[in-house]
């Protein structure tokens, strides 16, 4: 059961990033992925707040867990770093945006609930 949880979730995510990203993407009108980074960002403090709450043995914390693992994109987030690497110094802003930015929203999340 908790398979079949986790792969709605999961689709629902995945959905959820294509419309977010676009939305953002659009309104940025510029070459930098702030979509991704929007998505990536909000994920990483969405997941910090689940595990912090505490069990992840629960089928709500399974449903989190899957839509924010659908939600999130780090193949994206890789590509589009070597895009902007090949045209401009954006990679780096990229690369330490999203993971440093990740880890610190993510501790955020988790702070504030554990």
């Amino acid at each position: 059961m908790s398979l079949l949880v986790a792969s709605v979730a999961g689709s629902l995510g995945a959905v959820a990033r294509y419309v977010l990203s676009g939305v953002v993407q659009t309104r940025s009108a510029s070459g930098f992925p702030f979509g991704t980074l929007a998505v990536n960002l909000s994920g990483s403090f969405c997941l910090g707040l689940v595990v912090g709450a505490g069990s992840l043995d629960s089928w709500l914390a399974m449903s989190a867990i899957g839509f924010l693992g659908g939600f999130t994109t780090f193949s994206t987030f890789m590509v589009e770093s070597i895009r902007l690497g090949t045209r401009s110094t954006g990679a780096s802003i990229n690369l330490m945006g999203t993971i440093v930015g990740g880890v610190l929203v993510a501790a955020v999340g988790y702070i504030l609930t554990g």
